[in-house]
């Protein structure tokens, strides 16, 4: 057995198929399909269910498998603690953010990044917050920014900074004359909320259910996008975070943003990554840079919105 012949295996897991595995890895069809024979030789259990048009791995493949990528991902971490040993802040980090804060807070961040490590090549990856945990967990990325709480044992969690919400109404509502509000004053209001999966829209019931508030019924966005559009549309109200009103996000003149008195309700994000990592003190030289925020970017106060009319991006 070799790093090779698991790293095929672990190619078919990902792609189900024999072809796209085979590409993915760089090498012909026939060739990874003769080193996970091998594989399957060497260990006298069937990994692979093979069907015309279907491949699905075996209970003792997919066993194998996890435990493959657990082993891949110690190798890289080996070769990572090397490299940073070698030059600290050079390398790969493979970075994962999730959909209701990646274009947002990436637009403040990502120049101060390359000016605080120029040597450094930052890939991005942006997924929901469970397969960005997967991924984590299997060694595919090296960190996250994510939104607490996280209860997984093997994580190291840096906190990063708290994101207030703000409300988002359309014209005419009857709270869009207002500066200001309570939570109070959401009782019994329906809010436009995201689809299932979204961290957001669990963050948005938790507001609802301090305030009274509900979600309105026959609709779930699948984007914060879809949502701003819609409240533009006069749908209804919802819940937006603040780095998604600030520039470079246009404003519209169809959406009222009204802020909460006092401590407002917010999201706390954090930057986290495996304990077991060798990049632990890099990556905590890394989440100092994302929690350096231009001033005032993080207030609860909505921007000063253009006097043009102008839709969301």
């Amino acid at each position: 057995m070799n790093l090779r012949d698991l790293r095929y295996l672990v190619a078919l897991a990902d792609h189900l198929h024999f072809g796209r595995a085979a590409e993915a890895s760089h090498v012909s069809q026939p060739t990874l399909s003769t080193q996970i024979r091998k594989l399957e030789d060497e260990l006298g259990v069937s990994l692979v269910e093979r069907a015309p048009r279907q491949v699905m791995l075996t209970a003792a493949g997919e066993d194998i498998a996890r435990r493959a990528r657990r082993v891949l991902a110690e190798v890289e971490q080996m070769r990572e603690t090397a490299r940073r040993t070698a030059d600290p802040e050079a390398g790969t980090i493979r970075l994962g953010l999730f959909p209701t804060l990646a274009p947002y807070l990436l637009p403040h961040v990502v120049g101060k990044l390359r000016l605080r490590f120029p040597r450094l090549q930052l890939l991005l990856v942006e997924e929901k917050t469970e397969p960005l945990l997967q991924q984590l967990r299997e060694g595919r990325l090296d960190a996250a920014v994510l939104a607490l709480p996280l209860h997984e044992d093997w994580l190291e969690i840096e906190p990063l900074f708290a994101e207030p919400f703000l409300l988002a109404v359309p014209q005419g509502h009857p709270l869009a004359d207002r500066d200001d509000l309570s939570l109070h004053d959401l009782d019994d209001q329906p809010l436009l909320l995201l689809e299932e999966g979204h961290c957001l829209r669990d963050q948005a019931l938790e507001v609802c259910a301090l305030a009274g508030a509900g979600e309105q019924e026959g609709f779930r966005a699948t984007s914060l996008e879809t949502l701003r559009q819609m409240v533009a549309a006069g749908v209804g109200a919802t819940l937006l975070p603040a780095l998604a009103v600030q520039p470079p996000v246009a404003p519209s003149e169809a959406i009222h943003l009204v802020r909460f008195r006092g401590e407002p309700p917010s999201r706390q994000l954090a930057m986290v990554w495996r304990r077991s990592s060798a990049s632990g003190d890099f990556l905590r030289k890394l989440a100092a840079v994302l929690r350096d925020l231009p001033p005032g970017l993080l207030a609860s106060t909505p921007p000063i919105v253009a006097e043009s009319s102008g839709g969301t991006p």
